[in-house]
């Protein structure tokens, strides 16, 4: 999986302008949140400026090139949507580690002896039950749900 695929998929799910004041993060272009992202002229943002945010503040930070191509997107995408670390804890969860927040070694040993498609499974279970218990699962829980059945089937296709 590259990059520009797995951009090209977060993109389908996270859509242009918006300023919904039931989001938490305030103001959205391209999925980028003005709340996590001040400085930044989030109406006017270009998909090249949220594909560089994308690339260096998530792809980069799960270290994403390092992961089979499944959960790479996977975990991306779930970064994207929930913020790094609680994606990589649910990782951690997924594979079985102490969920410290921290990829190492060890967390990486435990994804290699699990097939990517018991890793996408187990990932994406700890998805849903993160996205139940947030407060806002009334208002955004039929979208989330439905990202998280999009992904499953990427998940079949990838792995």
């Amino acid at each position: 999986m590259t990059f520009d695929e797995a951009f090209h998929r977060v993109l389908g799910h996270e859509g242009g302008y918006v300023n919904n004041p039931n989001d938490p993060g305030g103001e959205t272009n391209w999925g980028i949140s003005k709340r996590s992202y001040p400085s930044v002229d989030i109406k006017h943002l270009t998909r090249d400026g949220a594909k560089v945010i994308y690339r260096m503040d998530f792809w980069d930070r799960v270290k994403a090139d390092q992961l089979p191509d499944g959960v790479a997107y996977q975990l991306f995408d779930f970064a994207v949507n929930s913020g790094i670390e609680t994606a990589v804890r649910a990782l951690q969860r997924a594979v079985r580690v102490a969920d410290d927040g921290h990829w190492g070694p060890r967390s990486q040993a435990a994804l290699e002896r699990m097939s990517e498609s018991d890793v996408i499974m187990h990932l994406c279970a700890e998805r849903l039950d993160f996205m139940t218990g947030l407060k806002k699962w009334p208002f955004f829980g039929r979208g989330w749900a439905r990202r998280i059945a999009a992904n499953l089937r990427y998940g079949a296709i990838d792995s």
